[in-house]
């Protein structure tokens, strides 16, 4: 009988020992599942951040947000933003504007302008501010090249559908409209999230 009272109390040992390791083990589990699921938790928040940071940045630097704070093109932001347009240059994509300047914009005949901003006229403004703009991103140094190997005249076609010729004269990338008209682009390479904008020297004219 002491013989299984001593067997019977060093089962009873035994399972107290097996509880409290399972309790250990247990509790270092929840620990760990406590931890990974704080260590993704982080990780979701700051890939949050990192999204909403580079989502500022992009919206910060677009095509529309530059031309925005440059006074130099408050003329083609009025424009922009008559012919409902200004929101196509706000979102993703990659954009080539050959964007003429204040002064540019003041070379044209007061009165065409001002018939241009009529809003029966709007679908024609929105085509003259197309007119100026190619799709992809195309830097000075890709133009310079293109038109070098093409014999110094490059054709490109707008988003307006009609075409633009590129030549170089004295170092200088000049661009004719379908009318002949020449502008020069005078400031290169300013660097958008969405593309890229030269400034040119006078507004181009498409045929219609």
């Amino acid at each position: 009988m002491k013989f299984k009272a001593i067997i019977m109390s060093l089962a009873a040992i035994v399972m107290v020992f097996t509880a409290c390791d399972d309790s250990k083990k247990k509790d270092a589990e929840a620990a760990t599942l406590a931890e990974a699921q704080k260590m993704e938790m982080e990780a979701q928040l700051k890939a949050e951040e990192d999204a909403k940071m580079a989502k500022m940045e992009f919206e910060n630097n677009t095509i529309a947000a530059l031309a925005m704070g440059n006074e130099n093109f408050s003329g083609l932001v009025h424009h922009l933003q008559a012919a409902d347009l200004a929101e196509t240059f706000k979102g993703e994509g990659e954009y080539t504007v050959f964007a003429p300047t204040n002064e540019a914009f003041n070379k044209v005949p007061k009165a065409t302008m001002d018939n241009l901003m009529k809003p029966e006229n709007k679908e024609t403004l929105q085509g003259l501010l197309k007119y100026h703009v190619v799709s992809g991103e195309w830097k000075a140094a890709d133009l310079v090249k293109a038109i070098n190997d093409n014999n110094n005249k490059y054709t490109v076609t707008t988003l307006q559908g009609d075409n633009l010729t590129l030549s170089l004269k004295d170092g200088k990338v000049q661009i004719k409209d379908s009318k002949g008209a020449i502008a020069t682009v005078v400031t290169a390479d300013i660097d958008a999230s969405n593309g890229v904008i030269h400034t040119i020297d006078k507004v181009v004219m498409p045929k219609q």
